[in-house]
């Protein structure tokens, strides 16, 4: 399995990431390791959000068009913050 997720930062509720991995425990907790580069360095993170898909193709796929194509992640927000914020 393969999987597009949505990561909110704890201590900034407005701030989220957009990633892929094929296990997301560990990826979740590589994020929230101190050791861990690039943008969520140093910040505590939350799982919010993630598809399921059984190719890879598919699924970096969905992960690029959700991080390029602006109407397609204000979709995904507008989901994500009604559901969270009701």
């Amino acid at each position: 399995m393969f999987y597009v997720y949505v990561l909110q930062s704890i201590d900034e509720k407005m701030d989220k990431y957009i990633g892929f991995t094929s296990d997301l425990r560990r990826r979740l907790n590589q994020h929230n390791s101190s050791g861990n580069g690039g943008y969520t360095r140093g910040r505590q993170w939350r799982l919010i959000y993630y598809e399921a898909y059984l190719s890879e193709k598919d699924c970096r796929r969905r992960e690029k068009r959700l991080k390029d194509d602006g109407r397609s992640r204000r979709q995904l927000m507008s989901r994500l913050k009604e559901s969270l914020f009701g």
